[in-house]
């Protein structure tokens, strides 16, 4: 008796894909994609309460992963926080440099915060987009959604995890005492999911418009 062995998973195309293959394709498309992620960080909406404003950052890092995949959505999000890091002002608020993102809490310490952990959370959120992207095609609105809402997640477990260190405060807590659940998660929940049904719109909508084209 003999058994087969399963056919090993392999990627699919992205939306990138659609373009003939090249270095430039890919360099642009990187570059493009860590100057959408700038532009969009500066639609800031500052809470107060929090340093974590709201900003348009996270659609085009979910965008990002989706159009690019994973390595090369990963790696337009890194440079993106490598040319902030280096002063470049592409943060929320036209600011750079990692020490400079980041509002005080009143009650909790008047020094300014760096969000620097939601930084390097778009790094890793635009590779699982691209990733699921290239397995499960995220050609769909139900495929896609939830692969933009688990981008969020990811984001907000990095970015939540490094802020509670930050401010010395627990991951979650009672709902009248400090946390980075009550900081860094509660405020953006609504808007972000908001993001993940818009890009998970578009992105299907652009397979049905651009995917005849590449077939």
């Amino acid at each position: 008796m003999s058994y087969a062995l399963p056919a090993p998973q392999t990627t699919r195309p992205v939306l990138l894909d659609l373009v003939p293959k090249s270095l430039t394709r890919d360099v642009v498309s990187v570059v493009s994609f860590a100057l959408l992620t700038a532009a969009a960080a500066q639609i800031r909406i500052p809470l107060g309460f929090t340093p974590v404003p709201i900003t348009g950052q996270t659609f085009a890092v979910l965008l990002s992963g989706a159009v690019l995949g994973a390595n090369r959505g990963g790696l337009s999000q890194l440079l993106y926080v490598g040319l902030g890091a280096i002063g470049l002002p592409f943060y929320a608020g036209g600011v750079g440099g990692l020490t400079a993102e980041g509002a005080a809490i009143p009650w909790v310490t008047a020094a300014p915060i760096p969000t620097i952990g939601y930084l390097f959370g778009f790094v890793a959120a635009a590779w699982i987009v691209g990733f699921m992207a290239e397995r499960q095609q995220v050609r769909s609105v139900t495929d896609s959604i939830p692969a933009f809402l688990a981008g969020s997640v990811v984001i907000y477990l990095i970015g939540a995890t490094v802020l509670a260190y930050q401010l010395g405060i627990p991951f979650a807590a009672d709902l009248d005492e400090p946390s980075a659940l009550k900081f860094g998660i509660a405020p953006f929940v609504i808007g972000d999911v908001l993001k993940a049904v818009v890009a998970g719109l578009l992105v299907p909508g652009a397979w049905k418009i651009f995917g005849p084209f590449g077939e």
